[in-house]
């Protein structure tokens, strides 16, 4: 039985950009809104159509698409002090961006009415009034958003009251609640709530900000007293410490509490969109990000491991799958053998579980990362020596050995070429090219020698390279780390190596990554992609 409703109510769009290092195109925001409306959310902020082009030419761009579940939704102030709210320019832009449902924001606060408006507080009530009747009256789904209510309500209640009631005698759809400095304390939070749910007729939300880090506490205090709808955004990104995160309101209000705020189904989709807008964004979510990060059902060390794999709820307190996360077992010198036979499990490898063979793995693993290696960010070079001790790999080329030249020309130019010489199928293949680097050189005279023979390979490509010094110490020469993710039609793996010498770490790292993918392809495969190779240079 699906408990009371909650509405969702995202700003990403629109508060969300406001954050530091955030900007996001035109066609960013119509793919975001797109993916918000799929998950299910029930009300998308664009942004403010009188503020800037951008934002109406998103509004003019979403005219083209069709929602299916959301409405879009336009945000603005009231109306100018002494100025009617039907000439107001930024009221206009709201009903000519041909939204449905608007947003408007009016100071609850008279230190805001006094200091930032310079006006009384009869003209600033006047102003909430004719605003929202004025939208009301043009067919829009109104909410007004009070600013700084809970600041205002603490330091003058009847007045931040007052503003409520006009709001709500103009025609106001839902009243919002902001904690706009995200000063407010989840207790006064909820006895706040609870006397203006008393107070007012109309339904009421909560828009909570996180310089407390308490927004997603203040949200869900707020849906205990009595508010039925969380303004917030993916990932919690926004103004100065953010705005509350819906990506870890929405589990805990539905699955902790059984509120409901999407289908089961669209549920499942949470991390993927929590990943999704972070790419458009072009930020980096935190690894230890609550129910969506990579780590946030992870399991090190070898207690936990050998716990969870009886019984997932002795460290997990959600089954990772409703949100659509995923349970990880990392392995790492912390390591067990409950870790290796739970990987080797994860991985689907079929390992040898006597404790004389895993002891001597587990071990193997502990030097190695004592040497530098780190495996719990590079699964696929944990996946290939589990494949070397279950003895399940199979070589499919060895290197004899390369060489890397570098050159700097008199116009400033350098020139990086590297040969490689490896055995395939039991013959001698030796090959040249030049790259951007060395590393760019010996991965592309890599390349040229195996392709021929695995085409598959055309279609890999290294998506990111990253390099750590171990011992910063020892200076240039320093043992270093490098982390290769490669990619191949859409899946992602890493690999990686580990040497005083980066060329080697990284061919290390490289040769891993292809290794990887032809095992992943499979023997079979590969031998019909060889075969159909060999026939086609027949034919020919």
């Amino acid at each position: 039985m699906k408990g009371k409703k909650i509405y969702l109510y995202d700003t990403t769009l629109r508060d969300g950009t406001q954050g530091e290092g955030i900007s996001l195109s035109v066609e960013d925001k119509v793919k975001i809104a797109v993916r918000l409306d799929q998950f299910g959310v029930d009300y998308i902020e664009g942004g403010w159509p009188g503020s800037n082009p951008k934002d109406m030419a998103f509004f003019k761009r979403m005219k083209e698409i069709g929602l299916e579940h959301s409405r879009l939704t336009a945000f603005g102030s009231t109306c100018r002090p002494n100025l009617q709210a039907s000439q107001d320019d930024n009221l206009r832009a709201i009903l000519e961006s041909g939204v449905s449902v608007a947003s408007i924001f009016g100071k609850a606060w008279d230190l805001h009415v006094s200091d930032a408006l310079k006006t009384t507080l009869a003209e600033n009530r006047r102003m909430i009034y004719d605003s929202v009747k004025y939208l009301h009256e043009n067919g829009l789904e109104v909410m007004f958003l009070a600013e700084h209510f809970f600041d205002g309500y603490k330091a003058n209640p009847l007045y931040a009251l007052d503003v409520l009631q006009a709001a709500e005698k103009a025609g106001a759809d839902w009243i919002v609640l902001c904690d706009t400095n995200g000063g407010t304390l989840p207790h006064e939070m909820k006895e706040i709530v609870i006397q203006i749910k008393e107070a007012c007729r109309k339904p009421i939300g909560i828009h909570p900000h996180n310089d407390c880090e308490l927004a997603v506490a203040n949200a869900i205090a707020a849906v205990q007293a009595g508010a039925e709808q969380v303004q917030g955004t993916i990932n919690g990104i926004g103004e100065r410490c953010g705005n509350v995160n819906l990506v870890s309101a929405i589990p805990n209000l539905q699955v902790k509490l059984g509120y409901h705020c999407v289908s089961d189904d669209r549920l499942k989709q949470l991390t993927s969109l929590s990943r999704y807008v972070a790419e458009i964004a072009n930020i980096t979510l935190a690894v230890n990000q609550p129910f969506v990060g990579n780590s946030a059902f992870a399991h090190k060390g070898g207690i936990h491991v050998s716990a969870v794999m009886k019984n997932t709820a002795t460290y997990e307190h959600i089954e990772p799958e409703v949100i659509g996360n995923r349970r990880r077992i990392l392995v790492s010198e912390l390591s067990g053998q409950s870790n290796l036979v739970a990987k080797a499990e994860e991985l689907q490898l079929r390992f040898h579980v006597e404790k004389s063979v895993s002891k001597e793995v587990v071990q193997r693993l502990k030097d190695k990362e004592y040497a530098g290696y780190q495996y719990e960010g590079a699964e696929a070079s944990l996946t290939l020596m589990l494949l070397q001790e279950s003895g399940e790999e199979s070589e499919l080329f060895q290197l004899e050995s390369f060489k890397v030249f570098m050159e700097k020309k008199p116009d400033k130019s350098i020139v990086s070429e590297a040969m490689v010489k490896c055995k395939i199928s039991g013959q001698t293949v030796h090959t040249v090219a030049e790259g951007n680097g060395p590393v760019n050189a010996l991965d592309n005279a890599l390349r040229k020698a195996l392709e021929q023979h695995f085409p598959t390979l055309s279609h890999m490509h290294v998506k990111d390279y990253k390099v750590r010094v171990l011992d910063e110490n020892e200076a240039t020469s320093a043992k270093v780390r490098v982390l290769i993710e490669s990619t191949h039609q859409g899946e992602s793996w890493s690999t990686v190596g580990v040497s005083t010498n980066v060329i080697e770490a990284s061919w290390e790292a490289l040769t891993d990554s292809i290794r990887y993918l032809l095992w992943k392809q499979g023997a079979e495969a590969l031998e019909l992609e060889q075969e159909e190779v060999r026939v086609g240079i027949v034919n020919h």
